[in-house]
């Protein structure tokens, strides 16, 4: 299970992959039906289905869409009432927030959407919090770094002001230089805040920081927000994010400066700075507790002893809905993001059941999740309430923005350093002619996907990764295609089907997610976190 809060942001040193023969003992795989993908593809991402926001007309229609392809494919159901669905809880809170600030008689009230985006914390109505801001950096604790932004000052009913990512980001010789951990993950920042009793949180946006546009902090915050239906041990009131300039003006109305603060975060000694500034946030939430599902299907092992073991597939099959207005268009289709990886997990499903022959010992658990959008929250459900128990469950490999763009040479994994599914996904891609360059997880995509839950709860994982070096494409095309997806399409309305997708590289990836699946459902013995992960399986629950 996860080791701490400290552990956590640890990442593990790169370790040599031994080859696996495992991988290479498998038959030849037959050919994936890239037809049938870009038909889930399109479909996925029309109109009709609204963006696949959880609880919604579109959502509902996704969710059965895929039940409906796994029956097709003869797949069994897997939910715990005997059908494909398994419920997930939700509570969803549609922000109309307002937020003043200011000093010394002075105060200013932000735009919305062009200067800040709040929203609850907690479920509930209205929520009004008036407090005092204090620059905390980056907001981090982290033993193992000799790191501490607070200093052991008292936070208790303030609303701190942080900068996003981690210290890492400015000076490369600490943290992992600019390789995100999951301390420079916004996520943290609030866990954090809510430890310490503080009132609310408010991000400071820059493009490099965050690695993503205001654009998309718009589109993203603005629209319905879900929350898992359960009592929550502790929270802030709110929180919010601010653009760079609006933090900046504010601060230099204080007598502050937000670059010398910025400086000064990068540095151990840093202290949290009182600013003399106020925040008055107000919002008004509409609240819907609704029930959303997670898709769920599998082809049981065929060995009887370790049939009760499973290897889960993972990919969601949400979106962002209907949100703000850009370029004419606010259906937030999500193509690449993720129906993309749902057509890539029906791929191997279709793979699985009708071409490899004999049966694989361990059971294979297709999982499409609800609501990762709003937080990994169909993931984080699974692993609360798993239809197999986690101990007994080898391995999770999650498919997140498959390739759309043609054939690579290679190919690569989050997670491969961190685990022994290293080795088999490193044997895997050399069976398909594809060579490993893992790329530096600078946007801290190992935190960010449904993978992730299941890592801190100790289940070794990975999530595959579209390779780089396109064939028939000049040197640095699929990097700076990444980029402008990144830039222009990530969270917007244009991540929309397109005609030019093309699945050569989409079955690639399958083929190697099916060789590592295929791998671990018929070894002896289950992967195992390297000892120098973040990650380790519960002592108490380890199997031989």
């Amino acid at each position: 299970m996860l080791l701490g809060v400290a552990a956590l942001a640890t990442a593990a040193c790169p370790t040599p992959l031994p080859p696996s023969t495992a991988v290479l003992q498998l038959p030849p795989l037959p050919a994936v039906n890239t037809a049938a993908m870009d038909a889930h593809l399109k479909y996925l991402a029309d109109d009709l289905l609204e963006g696949r926001a959880p609880a919604t007309r579109g959502g509902r229609l996704a969710a059965r869409y895929i039940a409906a392809q796994f029956q097709a494919l003869a797949l069994e159901p897997a939910g715990g009432d005997g059908s494909y669905f398994q419920s997930v809880a939700l509570v969803g809170m549609t922000p109309h927030p307002s937020l003043v600030w200011g000093g010394g008689g002075t105060t200013r009230q932000l735009t919305y959407l062009d200067d800040f985006v709040a929203w609850a914390e907690r479920p509930e109505s209205h929520i009004v919090a008036d407090g005092e801001i204090v620059f905390v950096g980056y907001g981090i604790e982290a033993q193992e770094w000799r790191w501490d932004d607070y200093k052991d000052g008292d936070v208790r009913g303030k609303v701190l002001l942080m900068l996003v990512n981690d210290p890492g980001l400015q000076d490369t010789t600490i943290f992992h230089g600019r390789a995100l951990t999951y301390y420079g993950r916004w996520t943290y920042k609030l866990e954090e805040a809510a430890r310490r009793g503080a009132l609310g949180a408010i991000l400071i946006h820059t493009a490099e920081s965050a690695t993503y546009g205001w654009d998309v902090v718009r589109g993203s915050w603005s629209v319905e927000q879900f929350k898992l239906d359960r009592p929550a041990p502790q929270s802030i009131a709110f929180a919010a994010w601010v653009t760079h300039d609006a933090a900046q003006a504010a601060l230099g109305r204080a007598g502050l400066n937000l670059d010398s603060l910025t400086r000064a975060a990068a540095r151990r000694e840093f202290r949290p700075v009182a600013t003399g500034i106020n925040v008055a946030v107000d919002i008004t939430s509409a609240l819907r507790h609704v029930r959303s599902e997670n898709v769920v299907a599998k082809i049981p092992g065929g060995d009887r002893a370790l049939a009760r073991q499973a290897v889960l597939f993972t990919a969601h099959w949400d979106h962002k809905g209907i949100g703000p207005v850009a370029n004419g268009d606010s259906i937030y289709n999500g193509a690449e993001d993720n129906a993309s990886g749902v057509a890539a997990m029906l791929g191997a499903a279709d793979e699985a059941l009708a071409q490899v022959q004999p049966r694989p010992r361990r059971t294979l658990l297709f999982v499409a999740t609800t609501a990762e959008e709003s937080g990994l929250l169909g993931s984080e459900a699974y692993t609360r309430d798993p239809l197999v128990p986690l101990e007994q469950t080898a391995a999770v490999i999650n498919l997140d923005v498959a390739n759309v763009r043609g054939t690579t040479r290679d190919i690569d994994a989050l997670g491969i350093e961190r685990s022994t599914l290293g080795a088999v996904f490193s044997a895997a891609a050399s069976a398909e002619s594809l060579a490993v360059v893992h790329e530096p997880d600078v946007r801290g995509s190992f935190y960010r996907s449904d993978h992730f839950p299941f890592s801190k709860a100790g289940v070794p994982a990975l999530s595959i990764e579209p390779g780089r070096d396109f064939v028939g494409r000049p040197v640095g095309w699929g990097a700076q295609e990444a980029a402008r997806y990144n830039r222009e399409r990530y969270h917007q309305p244009g991540d929309e089907y397109r005609a030019t997708f093309s699945y050569a590289g989409m079955a690639q990836e399958v083929r190697v997610a099916m060789r590592v699946a295929l791998a671990v459902a018929n070894a002896s013995a289950m992967p195992r976190w390297l000892p120098n992960s973040e990650f380790q399986r519960p002592a108490a629950r380890s199997l031989p």
